[in-house]
């Protein structure tokens, strides 16, 4: 995670004899951080976008205009279990959405190449999809969305479910490297820096200056794999819809991807179909 409230405490010393009070407990102190840490900001008076919300059937179909690219964005590598450290102040055992992200990963995400197999960490199957990102906004604050979320997220009217679940985590964007090869990720925490930059993620501005040189957009080991890139390096990237989306190796893994989730629907209805058909006897 990547400034958003760190929470480090130690079990042995909890004051708290229950672990779901220690949960809440947490949630409240690491919400109460990002009051400190995120400025007021301006609402638009009109919504910024109209665009539909994300779909569930896939194709091999080009990736619309309906989202501009990002260029030459300084895009630095960051992953599931990372410790702190002085470019990256808060570890990323938890996420902006997860207190628990490596637990509900399936493990450390190891960016060594050796540790790997193939794009996927070695060792265990991931149970999300290891083609994640970050970017520098969260809708969510306190348990509610932000004041502007609702004008600036171009999804936001068709993913909304309830106040506090976030329309942006999950959602896909396109990566594409200086040789044009494109890569697919899921937005899985907020960062680098800053969780409160809309201009930038949904608008026109640039990202803002950092200590890792203006990062604005972090990316997993295996994106970093499979696109070719150093540890600090330049991409461009866009919105996408899942329908939009090829299948490819961020199509393998993850409760939390759409292509998984497709497939569980297809053999579930087809589990259905077969248990409900008539059966035909043969003398």
């Amino acid at each position: 995670m990547r400034v958003d409230a760190q929470v480090s405490a130690s079990s042995a010393a909890s004051p708290f004899s229950e672990k779901a009070e220690f949960i809440r407990y947490a949630e409240r102190l690491r919400e109460s951080v990002l009051l400190s840490l995120e400025p007021e900001v301006r609402i638009p008076s009109q919504p910024s976008f109209g665009l539909p919300a994300r779909q569930t059937a896939f194709s091999n179909a080009t990736v619309s205009n309906r989202y501009p690219w990002k260029n030459k964005i300084v895009t630095t590598i960051f992953w599931v279990g990372e410790s702190a450290s002085t470019n990256n102040p808060v570890h990323n055992r938890s996420s902006s959405w997860d207190l628990k992200w490596k637990e509900s990963f399936g493990g450390f995400d190891n960016p060594d190449p050796t540790k790997r197999r193939g794009f996927f960490p070695s060792g265990f199957v991931p149970r999300l999809n290891p083609f994640y990102c970050a970017l520098p906004y969260n809708d969510v604050r306190v348990g509610s969305h932000k004041p502007e979320a609702r004008q600036v997220i171009p999804w936001f009217k068709q993913a909304f479910v309830r106040d506090g679940q976030s329309v942006c985590r999950d959602r896909w964007i396109a990566i594409r490297n200086s040789s044009g090869q494109v890569c697919y990720a899921q937005w899985s925490d907020c960062g680098p820096f800053r969780t409160d930059h809309w201009e930038y993620v949904f608008g026109k501005e640039r990202p803002a200056h950092n200590l890792n040189g203006g990062a604005g957009l972090d990316v997993s080991p295996a994106v970093r794999d499979y696109l070719k890139i150093n540890s600090i390096d330049v991409t461009d990237w866009k919105f996408v819809e899942a329908n939009e989306i090829p299948r490819g190796p961020w199509s393998e893994y993850g409760e939390n991807n759409d292509f998984v989730q497709q497939a569980r629907r297809s053999k579930d209805r087809m589990a259905t179909f077969s248990t409900d058909a008539p059966r035909v006897f043969v003398r």
